[in-house]
Order: structure tokens, then sequence, then C-alpha cells
């Protein structure tokens, strides 16, 4: 008899832990939030050339979204030397890969300074973000500059290369983050071209202000939010 007792008690109190066990199982996910993740396909301008990675631009935003709490991840595919052609032919591992939520497009510089045909160039920049959106990333595309090398009308159709692309492709066209340090020698490597350590605040805080109300989760900007 006093083993049919305790065998009943135990089965009661069994009974009262199991739900207890599998409601503390259950994850309160009321209180997380979205994450992000910005891939940056790009070239020498934000694989922190010449510098280490740590004084790149790119790894002074990611600090500044951590500091801040903003939880975007980024994901730096930047290549030195990089072209648009090369980036086609990389963006479609990298989307597989990473899955980002958005990407930024910053490649076309080097096509410029090689001299490379500007009909060419906006088409493969019109197939980079193309391609970005059928992965369901949300794109922006880098303005680039570069110097007068080709002549005047050369590097004006360059430079328009990017906000017709943004135009016709309805996406945000970010200004180049060079435009005002290019004019500041102590701001510029040796090279002329690249920016020194001393500039990468600079840029990262630039692209801080930029990106952060384009890309921060729960914003209206999010994918799937339009």
């Amino acid at each position: 008899m006093f083993y049919y007792f305790r065998n009943i008690a135990f089965i009661t109190l069994l009974s009262l832990l199991i739900p207890s066990f599998a409601y503390s199982d259950q994850r309160d996910t009321s209180n997380e939030v979205e994450k992000a993740t910005l891939l940056i396909l790009g070239d020498s301008l934000s694989a922190a050339y010449g510098l280490t990675q740590q004084e790149g631009w790119v790894s002074l935003l990611q600090n500044k979204w951590y500091d801040e709490n903003i939880p975007i991840d980024v994901v730096n595919a930047a290549v030195s030397g990089e072209t648009t052609d090369g980036g086609l032919a990389r963006l479609p591992r990298l989307l597989d890969q990473h899955g980002p939520s958005h990407v930024l497009i910053e490649l076309g510089g080097n096509d410029g300074l090689q001299g490379h045909n500007i009909k060419k160039i906006r088409e493969n920049l019109r197939s980079l973000v193309e391609v970005a959106k059928r992965a369901g990333a949300e794109v922006f595309i880098q303005e680039m500059q570069i110097p007068t090398n080709y002549g005047r009308r050369y590097t004006h159709l360059f430079t328009e290369s990017f906000s017709e692309i943004a135009e016709q492709q309805d996406i945000k066209k970010i200004p180049f983050f060079l435009e005002e340090i290019a004019l500041k020698p102590s701001l510029m490597q040796a090279d002329g071209i690249h920016p020194n350590a001393t500039a990468q605040p600079i840029i990262a805080d630039f692209m801080f202000v930029k990106l952060t109300p384009l890309i921060k989760p729960g914003s209206e900007n999010m994918p799937g939010s339009k």
C-alpha cells in the first residue's frame, strides 16, 4: 500500500513538472530585434588598401554600429583591384554564402581608371544590381569619381553612370565618400588615390550617416516593408 501511494504521488508531481519544463523551453522572442546584414562588394577603397583591416572604414563602421547597439552585421567582400567584371563573377557565390539583407555595390573605379568602355561599365553595374535584387537584397550603389585622365567627357559620362543606374533600378545612390577627402593631401596616401588611416574614421562617420537610416532594422527600408 505504501508503494502504491508513493507511486501516485510521484506521478502527480511529474505531471505538474512536465508542463513547467515545456513552458520554460519556449524562448521569449518578443524582445528579439531583427538583424540586418550588409554585404559590401567593393574594391581597394573598401578593402583598407595599405592599412590593416581594423584601420579601414568598413571595420570602423561595424564597430560604430556595435557601439550604438544597432543590429547590422557587415560582410566586407571588397578586393583590391576589383572591377565590375570581377564583382559579377563573385557576387552569386557571396549571396548564396551570406544571404545579405542589403548589398552596397562599391565598384567601377578601377574600370574607369583603366578606361573601360562606359557602356560596358553601365551594363555590368546594372547586372550587379539585378543579381542582388533577385536574391532578395535591398541594393545601394556607391557613386565613384575618377581623375580626368581620359578627358572631361569620359569622366563626366563615367560619373553619370551611377546616377543613371540608381534611377533606372530605383535604388539609393550613396554620394562619393572621397569627394572632400581627395582634395586634402594630408588625408591621402602617397599614391594620391587611396585614403590614409586618418581619413578612415571620417569615411566611417559619413557612411554611418548615409547608411544607417536605410538599413536599420525596423525601418521602412527593410526588405518586404514596402
